[in-house]
């Protein structure tokens, strides 16, 4: 897995961000509800009074989760859209960037992923709330920008944002690296059904979902691993 983001002002390695990394795998595999500080202090052979003095409350942990996913979500974003100039390019990249963090980052896209729901309104997550927020209208932007530029068809570009979500977001259901297709096939395959959907041509269509082509390599040198 990829090393988490340090949240700024703190320390860099060491217990904390083994206590993070292993509340975040336990929320991946049974859920907010069912994850606790007393299994995470069992793993690491420490006492639960670490971990709050770490995090405070259980609430605060699952915030930071969610901000660093969020924080890094955005930097590559910006990053790979400062690269790529055409809206059928920068729309087939956001498709790319969302399976390859279910395959790279696994434990830590699972985990936002079923618990995002608790963005909506909860307190304690205004920060991570308002990063989901910059996100989606990076997305809205430039299915917005298509329209105007006659590239996709128009429509609404809000209730686009939401279809490509979906099936993005929903993912951690029914996804695994090492089924059937390979995770590159599978981007490949939504870039394609999304593109054609807002009336791009075939020949573009194939050049942006193109496993091998530009807008793939694109995100996977901005999405690279951090050592």
């Amino acid at each position: 897995m990829t090393e988490p983001v340090v949240a700024p002002g703190r320390a860099r390695g060491g217990r904390r961000d083994e206590i993070l990394t292993t509340f975040t795998r336990h929320v991946a595999e049974r859920g907010y509800d069912r994850a606790n500080f007393g299994d995470v202090a069992a793993e690491l052979g420490m006492s639960k009074g670490t971990i709050v003095h770490h995090f405070g409350t259980k609430d605060r942990m699952l915030a930071e989760v969610q901000e660093r996913y969020m924080r890094r979500r955005l930097d590559e974003a910006h990053a790979f859209l400062g690269r790529l100039g055409a809206p059928d390019e920068r729309v087939a990249a956001f498709v790319h960037a969302g399976v390859r963090y279910s395959t790279h980052e696994p434990a830590t896209t699972v985990a936002f992923q079923r618990e995002v729901v608790r963005l909506t309104d909860e307190p304690g997550m205004e920060t991570a709330r308002a990063q989901r927020d910059a996100y989606r209208d990076l997305v809205v932007a430039v299915l917005q920008d298509g329209v105007e530029a006659g590239v996709f068809v128009p429509g609404d570009a809000r209730l686009r944002s939401l279809q490509m979500f979906g099936s993005l977001h929903w993912m951690w259901t029914w996804f695994d690296p090492a089924g059937r297709l390979r995770p590159e096939d599978v981007a490949a395959e939504f870039c394609r059904t999304l593109l054609r959907g807002l009336g791009v041509g075939e020949e573009r269509v194939s050049a942006a979902a193109d496993p091998a082509g530009s807008v793939a390599r694109c995100v996977a040198e901005v999405c690279a691993p951090r050592s």
